[in-house]
C-alpha cells in the first residue's frame, strides 16, 4: 500500500498512528466486543472516551478550570450564529476583523442578531495581510469582539492578539487548533472544526469561558444554547461518537508520541521553514502573503501563470503530492502542512518543485 502526500486544507491527513489503532480497534474496542460506532454514548465504554477526550483536550492545551469543553455538531459554521446568539446580549453589538472568507461569514451571520461592526478588513489586497487594530476604534461596550486566528483559504494568522480589554474575545481555530500553545485565558471562546487538526469532519470543539454560559438570548433554539449543552456532558443528544474516538487517539498521539504542543510547534515551524524558505528563493514559485502575516498551517503560492499552475499540480499529484490546488476563490496552490504531516513530506515536497521549476523555465 502507497499512501500519498496530502495537503489538503481539510479533511486533512491524519496521524498513521491514529489510523492504525482506528483500523485494530475498529471490529472491537478493547474487551467491548464492539466497535465505538456501535457503542451507544450512555455505555460505561464511550463514558471512558469522552471523558478522557474532554481531559487530554485539557491537559494538552492547558485549558483552566473555569472554561468548559463542548463536543458539539455542525461545524465551525454553526458557531457563526451560536456565538451571537448566546453571546449578542447586553448591548447587542459585536466587532469583527474581516481577515478572509470565514471571517465574513461570521460577521454576516451575526448582523441576524445584533448591530455588528467590521472595524478593519484586508479584502482589498484578497486577504493577503492581517490588518493593523487600533483599540480606539474597538466598542468597549460590544457583547465580543471576533477574529478567525488563522486563515486557511488565505494562508494568513494573527501573531498578535488585539487588545479588547474587558469585552470578551472569540476566536476561530479552526485550522490551527493544536498546532502550538496557547493562552487559552486570552480567549473567551474557542471553536473549531476538528478536520484539519483534530480528527474527522463531524465534530466540532468549542472552548467557553464560563460566565459566558446561561444569557443567551430568548429565541435561541434549545440545540444552540451553550448551557443545553455545558449542563448535558454534551451528551444532551448522541454526539458525534466516532469522531470524538479519533479526537482522543490524535490527543494522545499529541501527548506522548509528540511531546506537548511546545515539541508540535517545534515540528511544525521546521516544515513552515522547508517551504517558506524555498518560495522566497525561487525564481518560480512565490508566496502571495506578506512575511510578517504568514500562516504556520496553510502555505498558499503561485508560479503567476495560470496554466503552469495546471500542469504543476496535475504532475505533482501524478508524483504522490495530492490537494495542492488552490481554493477556488483565489486560485494558484496551498500546501496546507497540518500536524500530522511528515517533515519529510515537505522535504520531499520542496525538491519536487524544485526540480518542476528547473524542468519549466
Amino acid at each position: 500500500m502507497a499512501r500519498v502526500y496530502n495537503f489538503s486544507a481539510g479533511p486533512s491527513v491524519l496521524p498513521e498512528k491514529v489510523l492504525q489503532t482506528a483500523a485494530e480497534e475498529m471490529l472491537e474496542y478493547k474487551t467491548s466486543g464492539q466497535s465505538v460506532m456501535e457503542m451507544s454514548h450512555r455505555s460505561k465504554e464511550y463514558e471512558e472516551i469522552i471523558n478522557g477526550c474532554e481531559q487530554l483536550l485539557r491537559e494538552v492545551m492547558a485549558i483552566p478550570e473555569n472554561y468548559k469543553v463542548l463536543f458539539l455538531q455542525g461545524g465551525a459554521s454553526s458557531q457563526f450564529a451560536m456565538v451571537p446568539l448566546n453571546l449578542m446580549n447586553k448591548s447587542r453589538r459585536a466587532d469583527f476583523v474581516i481577515t478572509g472568507q470565514w471571517a465574513t461569514k461570521a460577521y454576516q451571520e451575526a448582523q441576524k442578531f445584533g448591530v455588528c461592526r467590521a472595524i478593519a478588513s484586508s479584502k482589498d489586497q484578497t486577504f493577503s495581510y492581517i490588518p493593523k487594530l487600533n483599540p480606539a476604534d474597538f466598542d468597549p461596550e460590544a457583547d465580543y469582539f471576533h477574529i478567525c486566528y488563522n486563515n486557511t483559504i488565505y494562508g494568513t494568522r494573527f501573531h498578535q492578539l488585539p487588545d479588547t480589554g474587558k469585552v470578551p474575545l472569540v476566536a476561530d481555530f479552526s485550522s490551527c487548533i493544536l498546532s502550538e500553545p496557547i493562552n487559552v485565558s486570552d480567549f473567551g471562546v474557542i471553536y473549531a472544526g476538528a478536520q484539519k487538526n483534530m480528527g474527522p469532519a463531524g465534530l466540532t470543539v468549542v472552548i467557553i469561558r464560563e460566565d459566558l454560559i446561561g444569557h443567551a438570548q430568548e429565541i435561541t433554539p434549545t440545540m444552540f444554547n451553550y448551557s443545553t449543552h455545558a449542563e448535558n456532558g454534551s451528551m444532551y443528544n448522541t454526539p458525534p461518537t466516532y469522531a470524538i474516538y479519533i479526537c482522543k487517539l490524535v490527543l494522545e498521539w499529541i501527548k506522548n508520541d509528540i511531546g506537548g504542543l511546545a515539541e508540535m510547534k517545534k515540528n511544525n515551524e521546521q516544515k513552515d521553514a522547508l517551504l517558506y524558505n524555498f518560495l522566497d528563493q525561487s525564481k518560480m514559485f512565490k508566496g502571495t502573503v506578506v512575511k510578517e502575516d504568514r500562516s504556520l498551517m496553510n502555505i498558499p503560492f503561485v508560479t503567476g501563470n495560470e496554466e503552469l499552475d495546471k500542469k504543476f499540480v496535475k504532475e505533482a499529484a501524478a508524483a504522490g503530492f495530492v490537494n495542492l490546488k488552490g481554493h477556488r476563490s483565489v486560485g494558484g496552490m496551498r500546501a496546507s502542512i497540518y500536524n500530522a504531516m511528515p517533515v519529510e513530506g515537505v522535504e520531499k515536497l520542496v525538491a519536487f518543485m524544485a526540480d518542476f521549476e528547473a524542468k519549466n523555465q
